[in-house]
C-alpha cells in the first residue's frame, strides 16, 4: 500500500499548522463522498474501481485480444487525459522501451497530442507495411489535434483495408450517446467504448479511455482495478494517519508559506509519464482562480545534472514530492576491476538499487538543507495493483487538495482561451471578427 513520510516538511511549516488542516480536510472529503461540491457531476472516477461496467470491461478485454492477434501496431490517438494516463501505464509497467522489446503484444504508437507533420510522418514511417489497428479517443470528436490525426490514421486504413476492412480495426472511445465521434462510428459500424459522462478526462485512466490501450500492451487491467479498489477501501479513513491526507496537508501547508511549485521525482526513468499524467491532473484541477501550485516534474538522478543547481540554491518557492519504489524490478551488481580507473572499486558488490536508493538519501537531506521541503510517496513494486493504487492515491489527493485550495477542482474554464485564438487565425466560420482583431494585434 502507499505510504506518505511528510517528516522533512516540518523544518519549513510546524507540525501544529499541517496538524490544524485536518478540519479542512474532513470538510473536503466529506464534500467529495456526498457529491455536494463545486464540479460534482464529475466525480464519477470517486466510485469507479468498484462500479465499473462489468460488461464493457470484459468487450475491452476481448478488444485488446483481437487487437493482438491481428495487429502489429496499435496507433492510439487522443491528447490530454485521453493519452497521459494509458502511455504512463505502458511506460511504467512495461518499459519505456516498451516497442523495441521483443513480445507478443503491438507496438503502440500515441498519436493527436500535437499538431506535428514530422511527429505523424515518423509513426506512419515506423509502422510500414505491417497490420494496424486505430484507437481513437474523444468525447466529442472535434477536438483539433486528435481528429486531425484520425483524420489521417483513418484514410490510411481505409487504403490498406478497405471500408469493411477497416471498420473491424477501428475502436472509438467517446460519448455513449452523442458527438461527431459517436456519431460517425454508428455511421461506419467502428466498436465503441464510453467516456464516461462524469468522468473528467484527467480522471478517466481507469475507464475505457485508459484500459484498452493498456489491456492492448498486456497489462493485467483485472490487477489495476483491484490495486485501485484496495486503494478506495484504504484512504476512506477521515484522519490524518491517511497517507492521502498526509500529502494533501502538506501540500497545502507549504503552499501557504509560499512554496508555490512542486516538483515530481522518482529515481526510475519509466516513471517519467506518470509525473506528465500527475502534472496535467494537478495543473488543469488546481491552476485556476489565479490560485495553485504549479506542477513540475524531474527525472532523477539525471536532471541533478542540469536542474539540480536551481532546485539546490534557486528561488525558495520549490517543494519537492518524491516517488520512491521499495523493491524495483530488476538489479544489476557493480563489479571491482583490477584497474580500478573510475575509483569506484569501493562499490564493488554492492548493487544499482542500492546506490539509487543512497543518492536518493542523500539527495533529499541537500535539498532540505537547501531550503526544499521534501514530501515521500513510498510504493512496494511495479507492478499493476501497485500502479492502480498510485492512480487512486494521486486523484483522491487532488480532489481533497482542490477543495482544500478553494477552487473547483473539476472543471478547466482556461484551457478554452487558446483554442478561440488557434480557430480564428485558422479562419474557421465564425470566428472570423476575432480572426480580423487578432490579425491587427499580430
Amino acid at each position: 500500500m502507499i505510504r506518505t513520510d511528510i517528516s522533512n516538511v516540518y523544518p519549513f511549516v510546524d507540525k501544529s499548522k499541517v496538524d490544524a488542516l485536518a478540519s479542512e480536510l474532513k470538510a473536503a472529503h466529506e464534500l467529495l463522498e456526498a457529491g455536494t461540491g463545486a464540479g460534482s457531476d464529475f466525480l464519477g472516477w470517486l466510485r469507479l474501481p468498484e462500479n465499473y461496467d462489468k460488461n464493457e470491461f470484459a468487450r475491452i478485454k476481448k478488444a485488446a485480444a483481437k487487437i493482438q492477434s491481428d495487429s502489429k501496431a496499435l496507433v492510439v490517438i487522443g491528447i490530454g487525459g485521453s493519452y497521459l494516463g494509458a502511455r504512463a501505464a505502458i511506460e511504467f509497467l512495461k518499459s519505456p522501451n516498451y516497442n523495441m522489446l521483443h513480445k507478443n503484444t503491438p507496438d503502440i504508437y500515441f498519436a493527436g497530442n500535437n499538431i506535428s507533420a514530422n511527429a505523424v510522418e515518423e509513426i506512419i514511417e515506423m509502422i510500414g507495411d505491417r497490420d494496424f489497428s486505430i484507437n481513437v479517443i474523444s468525447k466529442s470528436g472535434t477536438t483539433t489535434e486528435p481528429a486531425i490525426a484520425f483524420r489521417i490514421f483513418k484514410a490510411l486504413i481505409e487504403k490498406k483495408y478497405g471500408k469493411a476492412g477497416a471498420k473491424g480495426r477501428i475502436y472509438a472511445t467517446t460519448d455513449a450517446a452523442k458527438g461527431a465521434l459517436k456519431n460517425l462510428a454508428t455511421v461506419e459500424g467502428y466498436e465503441t467504448f464510453v467516456v464516461p459522462d462524469n468522468i473528467g478526462g484527467r480522471f478517466s485512466v481507469l475507464s475505457a479511455v485508459g484500459l484498452l490501450p493498456m489491456a492492448a500492451a498486456g497489462i493485467d487491467i483485472d490487477a489495476v482495478m483491484a490495486g485501485a479498489a484496495s486503494a478506495m477501501k484504504e484512504f476512506s479513513a477521515k484522519n490524518m494517519d491517511n497517507p492521502v491526507w498526509q500529502y494533501a496537508a502538506a501540500r497545502n501547508a507549504l503552499y501557504r508559506a509560499g512554496k508555490t511549485t512542486e516538483i515530481l521525482a522518482c529515481y526510475e526513468p519509466a516513471f517519467r509519464f506518470m509525473a506528465e499524467w500527475w502534472k496535467q491532473l494537478y495543473g488543469e484541477s488546481e491552476g485556476k482562480d489565479a490560485k495553485g501550485i504549479f506542477p513540475a516534474s524531474c527525472d532523477f538522478t539525471a536532471d541533478l545534472h542540469s536542474m539540480g543547481q536551481y532546485i539546490q540554491e534557486g528561488l525558495r518557492n520549490l517543494m519537492e514530492t518524491v516517488v520512491k519504489i521499495e523493491n524495483p524490478k530488476g538489479n544489476v551488481v557493480i563489479e571491482a576491476t583490477e584497474e580500478n580507473v573510475d575509483g569506484l572499486n569501493f562499490l564493488a558488490g554492492r548493487d544499482m538499487h542500492f546506490v539509487n536508493e543512497q543518492a536518493r538519501r542523500g539527495v533529499a537531506l541537500a535539498h532540505v538543507d537547501g531550503g526544499v521541503p521534501n514530501i515521500l510517496v513510498t510504493m512496494d513494486k511495479v507492478d499493476e495493483k501497485n500502479y492502480g493504487e498510485l492512480v487512486y492515491f494521486f486523484e483522491l489527493a487532488c480532489g481533497i487538495s482542490g477543495y482544500t485550495l478553494g477552487v473547483n477542482p473539476f472543471n478547466q474554464p482556461g484551457v478554452e482561451a487558446y483554442k478561440k485564438n488557434m480557430f480564428a487565425l485558422l479562419g474557421k466560420p465564425g470566428y472570423e471578427e476575432l480572426g480580423a482583431e487578432l490579425a491587427k494585434r499580430l
